[in-house]
């Protein structure tokens, strides 16, 4: 029932659903475009639709009202919460650019838009890599992800400070699982996202965001694959490589913040046009500038 409704409504509002990676599989097999944070972002600022339902969790959509302020933003669920945007405080990190004024704020993502409106750039985990060394001799602050950030600096050899935040499913990730599940199977090669701690990353055959882990599956001769990172991609991968094998490297990798939205909130948040995203004209302002710089050099 709700499937039909979506698919009536999307035409009726000239909507577009947007899902990330980590949604619940119903959820990413109704909407129209399924994707990393860097795709999805590039989506929401180049769509003709009236109105964009984001199925992720509220930073996300609240980034695409920043790249799309014109346009009705609806957010299935409005606890839809990302713990680590929340490891981050506004003041804090106002203070930290106050006393460090020569030091660029390189800002993941994963952060609400007041964050995002303090920032220089912004990077996801498909750009970081190719951001950071567009500025060798910059002094860096990395915020939120010290995982990410700590990465970052071991590949680059730059100058980079780490604000303490952390995925909380990705920084449980240990060395000894990945020997684990090695031992398991060992025609299998692992394929991390880089929020795991720098251990767990040099224990891999491959580090990247989910969509670089989809493309190297796609991309790869191996027919068997230990993922680190939310079992939500899992789906993505079986659709696209049915005849591969693909083996969670813990069970903890369940983001539960990012499994709220079910296919009746986006039925309702469709039909009643409710849970509407607003962003303050002054921070849009800011904001969209440093997303802006990203998708330059993205």
């Amino acid at each position: 029932m709700f499937k039909k409704e979506i698919e009536r409504l999307k035409k009726e509002k000239n909507a577009v659903i947007l899902a990330h990676f980590y949604q619940n599989d119903e959820v990413q097999d109704i909407a129209d475009y399924v994707g990393d944070s860097l795709a999805l972002s590039k989506i929401a600022a180049s769509t003709k639709a009236d109105i964009i339902v984001f199925c992720g969790v509220y930073f996300m959509a609240e980034t695409a009202k920043i790249l799309s302020p014109d346009k009705k933003v609806l957010l299935p669920k409005l606890n839809s919460l990302c713990r680590m945007a929340s490891m981050i405080d506004y003041n804090e990190l106002k203070s930290y650019k106050e006393a460090n004024p020569d030091t660029m704020i390189v800002t993941y993502v994963n952060t609400r838009a007041n964050i995002k409106a303090l920032s220089d750039i912004i990077v996801t985990s498909s750009n970081a890599e190719k951001i950071v060394k567009n500025f060798p001799k910059k002094k860096i602050m990395y915020v939120p992800d010290k995982n990410l950030g700590t990465y970052l600096r071991h590949i680059t050899n730059q100058d980079i400070s780490v604000w303490p935040g952390f995925c909380y499913i990705h920084d449980l990730l240990t060395a000894k699982e990945v020997k684990k599940m090695r031992e398991e199977h060992p025609e299998a090669k692992v394929l991390v996202h880089p929020e795991a701690p720098l251990k767990v990353l040099l224990e891999a055959d491959f580090v990247g965001s989910t969509k670089n882990i989809l493309d190297y599956t796609n991309n790869s001769d191996v027919k068997a694959f230990i993922i680190g990172t939310d079992k939500g991609l899992i789906h993505a991968l079986k659709k696209q490589n049915p005849d591969k094998s693909y083996y969670l490297l813990s069970k903890g990798l369940n983001c539960l913040n990012m499994k709220t939205i079910t296919l009746e909130d986006v039925y309702h948040s469709l039909n009643e046009e409710k849970f509407d995203i607003e962003v303050e004209k002054e921070i849009q302002e800011k904001a969209v500038i440093a997303l802006n710089r990203m998708m330059e050099l993205s």
